[in-house]
């Protein structure tokens, strides 16, 4: 008797969850997007990075611009050519400022993000990677 009481207090507490929208990681707030992005250029500049990127699931070619707390972490220092990323971002003028990002497994990429993942690696491979010793 005890479990179906907690069993059915903890549903209560996720359907409330859900109906106030606290549990909807997509909801922007402020003008701020979530997208995903493969860095098709190899970084030369940390400040401005260029990516295929997809937001709200239209693909296109820009540059990602961080902000000074982005541009100190180690995931951002690290970022190289072809690295999968999901973020979350406000759109300017020059592209879109990063407020906060993650690195992903290509696999965890949308759909029409995963082939550019892919052709980026056989890129790398062939290109970039001979010429490393």
């Amino acid at each position: 008797m005890q479990m179906n009481r907690a069993c059915a207090g903890w549903g209560g507490l996720l359907l409330l969850t859900v109906a106030l929208g606290a549990a909807d990681p997509l909801s922007a707030q402020d003008g701020e997007l979530q997208l995903f992005a493969v860095v098709t250029k190899p970084p030369k500049d940390k400040a401005a990075v260029t990516a295929q990127v997809s937001v709200e699931g239209t693909v296109s070619e820009a540059k990602l611009m961080p902000t000074e707390r982005v541009l100190g972490n180690p995931v951002w220092r690290t970022l190289e050519m072809c690295h999968s990323l999901k973020a979350e971002v406000k759109k300017i003028p020059e592209g879109y400022q990063v407020l906060s990002v993650r690195i992903l497994d290509a696999s965890m990429l949308p759909m029409n993000l995963q082939s550019t993942a892919g052709d980026c690696l056989i890129q790398k491979a062939i290109e970039v990677a001979p010429l490393v010793d």
